[in-house]
């Protein structure tokens, strides 16, 4: 999979984006654990996608939400055992 940001917000950390490969969009968020720091990628509809960039304070919510571990039916990659937690 090819992950490529258009879009991110330092303040809020997330970031926007396309996968290259599927052309699915998503919203990702930076995840630590006590051996790597990664990210998370969170599926969202193109219309989401639309509405993130035009107005990005729209996507904050759904960035919490994806901290918060309440969107993890659209997470695009598995966590494996050693998930971490949204840094």
């Amino acid at each position: 999979m090819k992950f490529k940001d258009v879009f991110f917000s330092r303040e809020e950390r997330y970031s926007i984006g396309i996968e290259t490969e599927t052309a699915r969009y998503y919203l990702s968020i930076p995840v630590t654990n006590h051996m790597i720091d990664y990210e998370e990628y969170y599926e969202i509809s193109e219309s989401e996608y639309n509405i993130f960039l035009s107005n990005p304070v729209m996507a904050v919510d759904f960035a919490k939400q994806c901290k918060r571990r309440e969107k993890d039916d659209l997470l695009i990659v598995k966590p494996g055992a050693l998930r971490g937690v949204a840094s």
